[in-house]
């Protein structure tokens, strides 16, 4: 059994749609981060960046103690070689999945999330930062568009934990400013993905736990306002 620390965010959603395209048996334990639960002490001891998803596999392959993981990119790549799905066994392909995988992690994710605060939560709007990061969300996508042109998912032919990486991401386009006709290759990817079963359960477990996702005031200055010196511990 797997349990899923988890909120309805992009990177949540990510490893959701793994553990129901493989069919693995998992425990959902909502970490509400807009009431601060993610300093609880019981998650700092499994995940010390105090930021969700985490996961503890209580049957790693081979046997032994629980494995316990955070960061989504870490658990999507652990999950992959735990059940020899989603990655390909060749060097290749394997390395194909992986450069895109750590694409997302180290370039759409940051990014579409500074365009998600600047846009929507940011207490003032300051049109530099609105436009720095909403023109360089549309430069991602571009670079997206262009991968998905001549190949049906991003790392090849086969759907992958790169695919499953970048989908959440892409999927408040709207509120990121961006406009899916613009780039006809993933947009078609992003139907496709979407149309999926496994992410379509995914995201009914999401909407189960959170069916109104909008932010208070509260649990703006709980997210926003940490420091080293006001984490909890």
């Amino acid at each position: 059994m797997i349990d899923l620390y988890y909120w309805t965010t992009p990177n949540g959603h990510k490893v959701t749609m793994f553990l129901e395209e493989a069919g693995l048996p998992y425990a959902l334990k909502p970490v509400n981060i807009g009431k601060g639960e993610q300093f609880e002490p019981d998650f700092l001891r499994i995940a010390p960046n105090n930021r969700i998803p985490a996961m503890v596999d209580h049957a790693p392959a081979g046997g032994g103690a629980p494995v316990s993981l955070f960061e989504s990119g870490a658990i999507l790549l652990y999950l992959a070689e735990k059940t020899g799905r989603f990655i390909p066994a060749g060097t290749h392909g394997r390395a194909e999945v992986l450069q895109w995988l750590f694409w997302q992690m180290g370039g759409l994710g940051p990014m579409a999330g500074q365009n998600h605060h600047f846009v929507q939560y940011a207490p003032e709007q300051i049109p530099y930062a609105i436009d720095r990061y909403v023109k360089e969300t549309n430069r991602l996508y571009g670079v997206l568009d262009r991968r998905l042109a001549d190949r049906a998912f991003v790392a090849g032919p086969d759907y992958s934990i790169a695919d499953m990486a970048i989908y959440p991401w892409i999927v408040p386009h709207e509120r990121q400013r961006q406009n899916l006709d613009e780039h006809p290759n993933l947009k078609r990817w992003f139907g496709a993905v979407a149309e999926r079963p496994a992410t379509r359960a995914a995201y009914a477990r999401a909407q189960a736990i959170n069916q109104q996702p909008t932010m208070s005031e509260e649990a703006k200055a709980i997210m926003f306002g940490q420091t080293a010196a006001n984490t909890r511990r």
